[in-house]
């Protein structure tokens, strides 16, 4: 199964945290699962670090490459397609961050890793 990681589900997973339900560590360890990450994310961290409201062990630039390849986790790029098709999506959901990652999995056919309820609201394949 293709797993397109929200941003908390990745900061948990990579530093070890109790954050996870028990499916999603399951998922993320499943060694058949394709794990991803969006350059919303990537981007997301890296506003939230350069605004001291989250820290890392390093800065984003070393932090993020350094675990996604240790764990496997591949770049999900950001496309015009997925871009775009935010206009159509309704409001459930005011994060900008989760807005993009829902038309990723949208425009992609990915599940979303993610404990926000918030995201059921949308047509994706919402798992934790």
């Amino acid at each position: 199964m293709r797993l397109l990681l929200d941003t908390c589900t990745f900061l948990w997973y990579t530093s070890g945290s109790d954050g996870l339900s028990f499916a999603a560590k399951a998922a993320l360890e499943n060694p058949t699962n394709e794990l991803f990450l969006s350059v919303a994310s990537i981007w997301e961290l890296a506003l939230k670090y350069a605004k001291g409201k989250l820290s890392l062990a390093e800065p984003p630039g070393t932090y993020v490459p350094s675990r996604r390849v240790k764990l496997g986790i591949a770049v999900l790029e950001l496309r015009e397609e997925a871009a775009l098709f935010s206009a159509t999506l309704p409001f459930h959901h005011n994060d900008p961050f989760d807005r993009m990652l829902v038309c990723q999995s949208i425009v992609h056919g990915i599940a979303i890793l993610s404990p926000d309820p918030l995201l059921a609201r949308y047509p994706v394949r919402l798992l934790w």
